[in-house]
């Protein structure tokens, strides 16, 4: 599973020019689901995000974490993250997971960050065609991969 992840003060989706989802403060997520993915990524993945500390202190270091500043997320699917760009000019998405085994990943992955944030998270829908605004803080962002996590 790989992830972006970015620092905003607010972010958004909308679906057909409505808002599907927004936050204030907190993370905006990205995720690309491979076919190899297991829950136990997702646990991982999830206790990483809710406690990694990219949000500044009253030093101004990078010192507490989304949980720790009462934050939220927002997290949206997205299969172009894990985009093979070895050969030609035009990518190839071979390594994203088929819906029929991403959207249950996808759906784990939303309880599994509720669950360690403690608090609903707002979504993206699966497979729609999005539009992401957002003001990243910073800016911060981080790239995460669950396969790289030893």
């Amino acid at each position: 599973m790989r992830l972006v992840i970015q620092r905003v003060s607010e972010a958004a989706v909308r679906i057909k020019n409505k808002v599907a989802g927004q936050i204030e403060t907190g993370l905006l997520i990205l995720a690309g689901i491979t076919s190899d993915d297991t829950e136990e990524d997702i646990r991982w993945i999830s206790r990483k995000v809710v406690q990694m500390r990219i949000f500044s202190d009253a030093e101004g270091k990078m010192n507490r974490s989304v949980q720790d500043i009462d934050g939220n997320i927002l997290l949206i699917s997205q299969f172009t993250l894990l985009a093979n760009t070895k050969k030609g000019n035009r990518p190839s998405f071979i390594e994203a997971a088929p819906p029929a085994i991403a959207i249950p990943l996808y759906e784990k992955l939303i309880s599994e960050l509720e669950s360690e944030l403690d608090k609903k998270i707002a979504t993206g829908v699966f497979g729609a065609d999005m539009q992401v605004s957002l003001i990243n803080d910073g800016p911060v962002t981080i790239y995460l991969d669950s396969k790289n996590r030893v």
